[in-house]
């Protein structure tokens, strides 16, 4: 068996180990739960609706090293999204896919060897699946004069926009420079696989 087959199979190995949930793991997913529902809301202008960039997603990066913090993410998410049935957006289905965006990035993104690359997964399923509902469930493409593939495009584009800022950015600068330069930040923060990324 070559290198890299061992290799990938010893990764796939730590990646499975990360969601054993001990007390810690389980306090951990709370606490992050509660950092992206605080942010959320604490910058409510700025986390809703076609045209927004959710600061809290920042946290989305923690998931390129320990993909257990996908489920404190979704679960943030979720309560996070509630406000969207409060403020007449998109109620019960954005809390199902936007979190199943939310989910699916966070779960995918330790397999990226690049903590860059890792980042622009989010803004993909965020970008995609919050622009089929603003452009198919809320029927918005009509009312502005678009074809619905054209406002679809233009959603996507302000959509992955807003992640990009918020995790390509904030995020990756505050976890290069975290994981950089803060000595035993690893175990501060419980991250377990990808320690010896590439930018």
């Amino acid at each position: 068996m070559n290198e890299v087959a061992v290799e990938g199979k010893g990764f796939f190995r730590r990646y499975l180990a990360c969601f054993r949930m001990g007390t810690r793991d389980i306090a951990e997913n709370a606490i992050v739960a509660a950092l992206y529902v605080a942010l959320t809301y604490a910058f409510y202008f700025l986390s809703y609706g076609p045209f927004q960039c959710r600061i809290s997603e920042f946290l989305m990066v923690l998931c390129f090293f320990n993909p257990n913090y996908a489920i404190g993410l979704t679960v943030g998410c979720a309560l996070s999204n509630i406000y969207s049935i409060t403020s007449g957006l998109l109620g019960p289905l954005d809390i199902l896919f936007g979190s199943l965006a939310t989910l699916s990035a966070g779960l995918m993104m330790p397999f990226c060897r690049s903590l860059f690359l890792s980042t622009l997964l989010p803004c993909l399923t965020n970008g995609i699946v919050l622009s089929l509902e603003f452009t198919f469930l809320l029927g918005l493409a009509p009312s502005v004069g678009m074809g619905s593939g054209v406002y679809f495009a233009v959603q996507f584009g302000w959509i992955f926009l807003g992640e990009f800022v918020a995790i390509s950015i904030l995020g990756y600068l505050l976890f290069l420079g975290l994981t950089k330069k803060a000595r035993g930040i690893d175990k501060v923060l419980g991250l377990k696989l990808n320690l010896d990324y590439r930018f």
